[in-house]
Formats: C-alpha cells, structure tokens, sequence
C-alpha cells in the first residue's frame, strides 16, 4: 500500500510534464502557423499582387483571380507548380520559379489567404455570347458530346475543394486554359475531354459568362 501510495505523486509528475510538453508544441504550433500567415500575406502584397492583384482580385487578364479561389484547389495546385508537373506555358514561365522557394507551411497559408479574400464580379460582354455561354456551361452540348460544366463546377461556378471556382475569372486567362487542356499541356483527364469536345467560339462563349458571373 505504501509503495502504491508512494507511485500516485509520481504519477500525476509525469502525467503533468506530459501536459506540458503538450502544451508547448501547441504553442509551437501556432507560433509556426503564425508565422507562416505573416509570410504569405507579406508575399501575397509584395510579390503575388504584382500579377494577381491587390488580395488576389487581378486587373491583368492573362493572370487568374485568385480571390475566394478553394484553399485546397490552390495548395494542389502551388504543389503542382514546384514539383513542375503543372506544364502550361504560363505555369513554365512564371509559377515554376515562383513556387520552387516555398515550403508547405507557406504555401498551405498563401492558399488560405487567398481563399479568404471577397470575390467580385467581372466584366459584361456581348449578351449573345454570355447567353449562349450559359446555354453549354449548365446544360453541355449533347450533339457535340460535351457535359455541362456544371456538374463540376456547380450551378454558380463556385467550384469545390477539387474543382476550381470560375465565376469572375477573366474570358482570356480562361480561354487559354482550356486551349491547354484541349492540347494536354495541362494533363487532366476530365478537362482534356470535354475541351476536345469544344469549338473556339463555344470557349470564347463559356468564357464570357463565366467572367460575367458574380459572388
């Protein structure tokens, strides 16, 4: 009994350091999280915004908006760039580079940022064209075997955590997009399927409502 008596002290010693240590790598955690915010938002103003824009809302439009984009859309796709499997001619002149410096802590925490960030609506083309747009975009073109864009991207182009959002983004950063899905510099099976399906006219015409679509 005086042995068990004597262990119970001993007991709550250890179960005490271990909370402790808990609690530090807790605080550790959070410095690091803390740190890896402040780093991204300060790469994010000073770097990023250079092409995407003041908080990822982009004025040029050969550059994609990044504001309200999935965080974990743009982690897969940051991780993509440095590990240079993401082979479009833009993501070879600019984002290989780009992304080749930044650990995952920063790049998890840059997509957060920017997925953070209020989206905005685009411009207004042709109505014509935003119609017909609209027309392929939530209901395909069965006679050309394309599915409606819908089904991924959602009814509102809000996208998911794998699909993109592309309510907002700019008609020629989309076109060539899908003009590098069509010719597979973006090696994805599904796009590169229904883009093969798509005439120059009807991704100008996605385009435009896309671009058109607001929050």
């Amino acid at each position: 009994m005086l042995l068990g008596r004597a262990l119970i002290p001993r007991a709550w010693l250890l179960l005490g350091g271990v909370a402790l240590l808990l609690s530090a790598g807790l605080v550790r955690a959070a410095e690091t999280d803390a740190a890896a915010r402040a780093a991204a938002e300060r790469a994010a103003v000073g770097v990023c915004a250079n092409c995407h824009g003041w908080r990822g809302h982009s004025i040029q439009p050969k550059f994609p908006v990044l504001a309200a984009q999935h965080a974990d859309y743009l982690l897969a796709q940051l991780r993509a760039f440095k590990a240079q499997t993401r082979g479009d001619p833009d993501a070879l002149a600019y984002m290989w580079g780009m992304a080749s410096p930044l650990d995952d802590a920063t790049m998890s925490a840059l997509a957060d940022y920017y997925s953070r960030q209020k989206p905005w609506a685009g411009e207004r083309g042709d109505p014509r064209l935003i119609a017909r747009g609209q027309q392929i975009y939530q209901h395909g073109d069965a006679t050309e075997g394309i599915p409606p864009c819908a089904a991924c991207h959602g009814p509102e182009a809000a996208g998911t955590d794998l699909y993109p959002r592309l309510a907002g983004q700019h008609v020629q950063y989309l076109m060539k997009q899908l003009r590098s899905f069509q010719n597979n510099l973006r090696d994805v099976a599904i796009m590169h399927g229904v883009a093969q399906g798509l005439k120059v006219a009807d991704m100008h015409a996605v385009s435009e409502y896309l671009q058109a679509l607001g929050p």
